[in-house]
C-alpha cells in the first residue's frame, strides 16, 4: 500500500511559512509524503491550509479555496482537508459551518495535535475542531522539514506584547514568549552541521527578545553569539519594532561580521497623529533617527519598511507625511498596503474610515514613488562586485533566459549570467552588476568566481533523495522505512 500524500498551503507572515515547516515534518513523521511537483488540485490525499488573519481578503481567499474541493473530495473517499493558523484561530466552529466538509480546524498554539486530530477525524467520521487558548510547548520543539537545504527560519519567540489597534495577531498568537538562548543556539549550530549557511531569527516582534527573560540586551547579545558559530555565513532577522531598535542592537551589527546589512523596519505610517491612533509607541523623528544611525554604522545597508495607506482618521496632510518619510529613508523595498479592516480589532470601530477611492488613490501615489526611489538606490549598486548566494526558485525567467538568481548579501534580488562551471543552491558566485531594476540587479557578464559550499553539497543529496521518493510516490510504491502512523493520544492531550 502506498503512503498517503499531503500538500501544506501557506498564507501570511514568515511565521506562518515556519509554522508550515513544522506541520510537514509532524506529518512526514506520521508517515505522510509530501505529494509530488505538478501534483493537480485534490489529487493530494491530506489538504492544509495554514492561514492568515491580518488582511480582509484572507477568509475569502480560504472559503474560495475550500469551495473549490468540495466536489473534489466528495468524489474521493478518505481525502481530507485541514484548516490551520490565524484564522482559524480566530473562526474557530465558523470554519466547519460555512464549510462543513473541512475535516479538521487547528489553531496557533497546537500545531503539534495535527496528526492525531486528522487519524481521530477519519475513525469518528466527524470535524474535530480543537483550540488551545495558550502555548502548550515551544513550536520548535517539533519536528521540521525544512523548504531550503542552505537557508533556514530559526524562531527565538512566539507572540507580542504590543497593542496596535489594527493588528489581531496578539489576541490570536498570545503574549510574547522567549525561547532560551541556549535552546536557539543550539538549533543554530545544528542547522550549520546539516549545510545550512544563512538563517534568520524570526519573531512577531524580534528585537523585543528579552523581555520575557528579563533582559533589554538579550537580542543584541544573540546576534553577537551567532557571529561565533563556525561556518554560519549569513544571519538576518525579522521583523523588529521601532520601540525596541536600540543602539546596542546597531552595534552589534555592525561588529558581527555574518550579520548582513539588510534591516526591515515596519513604519505602517509617517504621521504622528496616525502612529498614536495606531498605538505605534514611536513618533516620525524617533523612526527617522534610527534609520540614520544605522545607515553611519552599516553605510550599505539595504532598508525595507511596510506601509498601511487609508488608516482610519488618516488626512491628506497625514499622508504627504508618509511620503515624506519615504523620501528621507530612501527603502530599498517596501511592502505597502490599503488599510484593511479586521473585525475584532479597535480600528475596525473607529471613526473617519477613509473611502476606498481615496486610499486607492493615495495607494497608487505611495507605489509610484517607492518604485522611484528602488530603482534610484538600486543603480546606486551598478558597477559594484557582490557575493551572491545561489537561490532555487527566485528567478521565474532564468531558463528561458539563461541565468541563475540569488541574494546578494543586503537581501537584494541578483539574476547572473550561468557560470560555466555547475552552480547549485547555496553556492556562493561573485559577480559584478551591470544592470539595476527597481526590483532586481542584473550582472551580464562571466562571474568573478563560483564556491562550492557545504551549502550546496546540503542541497545536492537532498533534491536526489526528493526525486528518488517522489518517483517512489508516482509509481504507487510504499515510501521504505516511513513510520507507522503515530498512536492517537487521549482526546483533549495537548501534543505541541
Amino acid at each position: 500500500m502506498s503512503a498517503k500524500t499531503y500538500e501544506v498551503r501557506t498564507y501570511g507572515c514568515q511565521m506562518n511559512v515556519h509554522d508550515s515547516e513544522r506541520l510537514s515534518g509532524l506529518l512526514e513523521g506520521a508517515g505522510y509524503v509530501r505529494a509530488p511537483e505538478g501534483t493537480g488540485e485534490g489529487e493530494a490525499d491530506i489538504v492544509v491550509f495554514n492561514t492568515c488573519a491580518v488582511r480582509e481578503n484572507a477568509d475569502n481567499r480560504l472559503y474560495g479555496n475550500l469551495g473549490r474541493l468540495a466536489p473534489i473530495k466528495a468524489r474521493r473517499p478518505g481525502m481530507q482537508i485541514a484548516v490551520g493558523g490565524c484564522l482559524a484561530q480566530k473562526d474557530r466552529d465558523t470554519i466547519v459551518k460555512k464549510a462543513p466538509w473541512v475535516d479538521v480546524v487547528f489553531g496557533t498554539h497546537n500545531i503539534g495535535s495535527l496528526p492525531v486530530l486528522l487519524e481521530r477525524a477519519r475513525v469518528q467520521e466527524e470535524a474535530q475542531v480543537e483550540i488551545a487558548e495558550s502555548l502548550e510547548a515551544f513550536p520548535s520543539t517539533l519536528p521540521t522539514r525544512r523548504e531550503s537545504a542552505y537557508a533556514a527560519w530559526v524562531s527565538i519567540s512566539v507572540g507580542c506584547n504590543n497593542t496596535c489597534t489594527f493588528c489581531i495577531v496578539p489576541a490570536l498568537r498570545g503574549k510574547e514568549k522567549d525561547r532560551r538562548p541556549g535552546d536557539i543556539l543550539a538549533e543554530v549550530e545544528a542547522l550549520v552541521a546539516e549545510g545550512v549557511t544563512e538563517i534568520t531569527l524570526l519573531g512577531q516582534n524580534v528585537n523585543a527578545y528579552g523581555s520575557d527573560i528579563g533582559d533589554r540586551e538579550a537580542f543584541s547579545k544573540l546576534l553577537r553569539a551567532c557571529g561565533k558559530v563556525e561556518g554560519l555565513e549569513r544571519v538576518r532577522f525579522t521583523s523588529p519594532h521601532p520601540r525596541d531598535f536600540t543602539d546596542d542592537v546597531i552595534t552589534a551589527m555592525a561588529v558581527t561580521e555574518n550579520v548582513m546589512p539588510q534591516l526591515h523596519m515596519p513604519l505602517q505610517s509617517g504621521s504622528d497623529t496616525v502612529l498614536k491612533a495606531m498605538r505605534r509607541s514611536y513618533r516620525q523623528e524617533r523612526y527617522l533617527g534610527i534609520i540614520e544611525k544605522v545607515r553611519a554604522a552599516l553605510p550599505h545597508a539595504a532598508i525595507s519598511t511596510d506601509i498601511i495607506v487609508g488608516f482610519p482618521g488618516e488626512t491628506d496632510e497625514d499622508f504627504e507625511q508618509t511620503l515624506h518619510v519615504v523620501r528621507e529613508a530612501r527603502f530599498a523595498q517596501a511592502f505597502t498596503f490599503q488599510y484593511s479592516k479586521r473585525p475584532g480589532t479597535p480600528a475596525a470601530e473607529m471613526d473617519g474610515q477613509v473611502p476606498k477611492a481615496v486610499v486607492q488613490e493615495r495607494y497608487e501615489r505611495l507605489v509610484a514613488l517607492q518604485e522611484e526611489i528602488s530603482w534610484e538606490e538600486n543603480k546606486k549598486q551598478v558597477g559594484r562586485t557582490l557575493e551572491v548566494l545561489v537561490a532555487e526558485g527566485e528567478g521565474r525567467k532564468d531558463d528561458a533566459t539563461r541565468r541563475l538568481s540569488g541574494r546578494a548579501p543586503d537581501n537584494r534580488l541578483v539574476h547572473f549570467a550561468r557560470p560555466e562551471e555547475p552552480v547549485r543552491p547555496g553556492d556562493v558566485v561573485t559577480v559584478d552588476i551591470t544592470y539595476a531594476a527597481p526590483h532586481h540587479l542584473l550582472a551580464e557578464g562571466p562571474a568573478r568566481g563560483v564556491r562550492r559550499t557545504r551549502a550546496g553539497d546540503a542541497w545536492e543529496r537532498r533534491n536526489a533523495a526528493e526525486q528518488k521518493k517522489s518517483a517512489g510516490v508516482m509509481l504507487g510504491l510504499p515510501t521504505v522505512g516511513a513510520p507507522a502512523p503515530a498512536p492517537a493520544p487521549a482526546a483533549g492531550c495537548g501534543c505541541d
